[in-house]
C-alpha cells in the first residue's frame, strides 16, 4: 500500500479499503494490517484509522476485534458479483432511480440526530473536495449509503451497497475524469445539501423530488460523457 501524498480523512480511507474489499483484493477471513501500520501508510493518526474501520464494520465489511485485529467479513455472492461486474455506470443511475427517492422518504421518518451530524461531516468533506474528483466520489458514496442506513431496512442497505459497489470498477473510475469537474461537483454539493435540508425539515415528497433531480443531473452528465 503506497503512502499517500496528502492527508486524508476517515471517509476517504474507508473508501479505499472498501474498494479493496469489494474488488476481492482483501478477502475474508483475512486480517488487515494493524492500526499503527495503516496509520503510517496513510500518514494519518491512529484515531482516523479507527474511525475508518468503524465505518466499514457498520457496513458489514469487517469485524473489529479488540486485542486481536480487524478481519474482513465481506463474502460476495457469486451471482451478484457477475451482475455487478457487468453493470455500466448508466445502469447504476437507473437502479438508483428506483430506490433512492423512496429512501429519502424513509429517512424523513427515521433519521436521528447522529445521522444528521454524520451527514454534515460528509457534506463538509465533499465541499472541500471540489478540485479532487476521487475524494469527492468517496464521500459522495458514503453520503448515499448513509441515507440508506437511516432507514434501518437491512435489505435496502444491502441493495444500495451492491449498487454502489459498481463504483469500484475501472470503468467508473474512468467516467469520474470525464464527468466530475469543479462546476459539476459544486452543483452536486448544492443538491446534496438541499436533499439533507428537506429530510431535516421532515418534507418527504420534497426530499424525494430533490433526489430525483440530483440523479437526473448525474444521468445527463454520464450520458454526455458516454457520447464523447
Amino acid at each position: 500500500m503506497n503512502q499517500q501524498q496528502t492527508r486524508m480523512g476517515s471517509t476517504e480511507i474507508a473508501g479505499l479499503l472498501r474498494r479493496e474489499i469489494q474488488a476481492g483484493r482483501l478477502a475474508a477471513p483475512e486480517r488487515l494490517q494493524p492500526e499503527r501500520k495503516l496509520a503510517e501508510d496513510y500518514n494519518v493518526a491512529r484515531g482516523t484509522i479507527r474511525e475508518a474501520l468503524n465505518k466499514l464494520e457498520k457496513e458489514g465489511l469487517v469485524d473489529v476485534r479488540p486485542g486481536s485485529g480487524t478481519y474482513v467479513t465481506y463474502e460476495p455472492i457469486e451471482e451478484t458479483n457477475t451482475v455487478v461486474g457487468n453493470a455500466r455506470p448508466l445502469e447504476l443511475i437507473d437502479a438508483r432511480f428506483a430506490l433512492e427517492p423512496h429512501i429519502c422518504r424513509l429517512a424523513v421518518l427515521h433519521a436521528r440526530r447522529q445521522d444528521f451530524i454524520h451527514a454534515e461531516e460528509l457534506l463538509a468533506e465533499m465541499e472541500a473536495s471540489v478540485s479532487d474528483p476521487y475524494a469527492f466520489s468517496t464521500a459522495d458514496t458514503a453520503f448515499h449509503n448513509l441515507l440508506a442506513e437511516t432507514t434501518g431496512n437491512s435489505l435496502l442497505i444491502w441493495m444500495v451497497g451492491q449498487i454502489n459497489s459498481v463504483r469500484s470498477q475501472e470503468q467508473w473510475s474512468r467516467m469520474l475524469h470525464l464527468t466530475l469537474n469543479e462546476t459539476t461537483i459544486s452543483h452536486y454539493n448544492m443538491q446534496h445539501r438541499q436533499i439533507l435540508n428537506a429530510i431535516r425539515t421532515r418534507e418527504p415528497e420534497r426530499a424525494a423530488g430533490l433526489m430525483k433531480e440530483h440523479l437526473e443531473t448525474a444521468r445527463l452528465s454520464l450520458t454526455r460523457a458516454a457520447a464523447t
